[in-house]
């Protein structure tokens, strides 16, 4: 429910964060998050209230999903329409390297709240500890609003006059190729990230038969990997342009998959470490510079709207859904390496598309 709502998220704040600032819409959807998040912690049980807890439940990922439709897309404009021409990919990977030390911080915090209790304990109480943690979410969001500037990007083009009234429905009409473009490049970021950061855990655990912590393990591993990567591909993009290095990222994927794939079904951990390890390069690698470049393609007009449009529809059509296309191919054809061949037609795609995106590099900020 969080993906389905992600795409209406991007309307709602594409909306907010083209007419009235990217500042304002990033605001609204931090407290979007934090208030909801916080709410799961105090959610009554179904033993308390009945059907009306999984109801609640569902409405509140509904909201988050909503948020996270204008959130992470804010984040990127916001750095990106700050940062100086040559710096532009090294900076917006930031919003990258934020992401990976979200997923790494719920690691330590479930760690760090499940140590000293009991499984009953944590399953009747403990589990609602993490939630509660979330509304200090909601202090970054005042903090911002208080001290940062509005983009200047953004300032200008309201002092010139040139803003969208009508950005969504602009966007749809006037910028169906870009958002296309920026769709299928963003097809192999979201799904090798989600097969990295969720389901490799499972199929650790399921598949090639290892323990719970040993998966967890790799997971925290691969997310480090990430963090270290992603901004040295965004830096290595302001110096040699986005094109060669998501091209390149996009030729690993195709050619590499199917081996590393041979290698994680290996039966030594050390085989399946590095396997991981070497796919974690590959989709940082190709990653770094994607947020920088879904900015650059858009004019600063229309830029909040169009962004989050093909970001959030990508990653609802296929982030959200790699775990289970995963399980179903694993499931249909009994062999893993239909994921693969899954991972090589989503950078099969992505290249053609690439072929026909214009690097916008050196170019400053429309």
């Amino acid at each position: 429910m969080g993906f389905v709502a992600r795409p209406f998220g991007a309307v709602l704040f594409g909306y907010l964060g083209d007419k009235f600032g990217r500042r304002a819409a990033l605001v609204t959807s931090i407290f979007m998050m934090a208030i909801p998040t916080g709410c799961i912690g105090l959610l009554p049980t179904y033993t308390q209230i009945g059907i009306a807890a999984p109801i609640l439940l569902t409405l509140i990922r509904v909201l988050q999903g909503l948020s996270l439709g204008g959130a992470f897309s804010g984040c990127i404009t916001f750095l990106v329409e700050h940062a100086p021409m040559k710096r532009r990919g090294l900076i917006g990977s930031a919003s990258l390297a934020s992401l990976v030390i979200g997923f790494l911080l719920g690691s330590v915090i479930f760690g760090i709240v499940k140590a000293p209790l009991t499984d009953a304990q944590y399953e009747s109480w403990g589990w609602r500890i993490p939630f509660l943690l979330g509304i200090i979410i909601g202090f970054i969001g005042f903090y911002i609003r208080h001290h940062c500037d509005e983009s200047p990007a953004y300032a200008t083009a309201k002092r010139e006059g040139t803003l969208s009234k009508t950005p969504v429905r602009d966007a749809l009409t006037h910028e169906l190729k870009h958002m296309a473009q920026a769709i299928g490049i963003y097809l192999t970021v979201t799904m090798p990230f989600y097969l990295l950061s969720a389901y490799f855990i499972t199929f650790t655990e399921r598949t090639l038969g290892r323990s719970k912590e040993e998966a967890l393990m790799l997971n925290s591993i691969n997310m480090l990997i990430l963090f270290v990567v992603c901004p040295l591909s965004g830096w290595l993009s302001d110096k040699v342009g986005r094109k060669k290095i998501i091209t390149i990222g996009a030729l690993a994927f195709l050619f590499a998959s199917y081996p590393l794939f041979m290698l994680l079904m290996q039966p030594d951990f050390t085989s399946i470490l590095l396997a991981q390890a070497l796919f974690a390069v590959i989709v940082g690698f190709y990653t770094g510079p994607v947020p920088t470049l879904l900015v650059e393609i858009f004019p600063t007009r229309l830029r909040y709207t169009g962004m989050a449009l093909s970001y959030n529809i990508s990653a609802a059509l296929f982030g959200g859904t790699t775990p289970m296309v995963c399980q179903w191919l694993l499931d249909k054809t009994g062999t893993p390496y239909a994921i693969a061949w899954y991972v090589i037609l989503c950078s099969v795609i992505s290249l053609i598309t690439i072929y026909f995106y214009r690097d916008r590099h050196l170019e400053e900020l429309a």
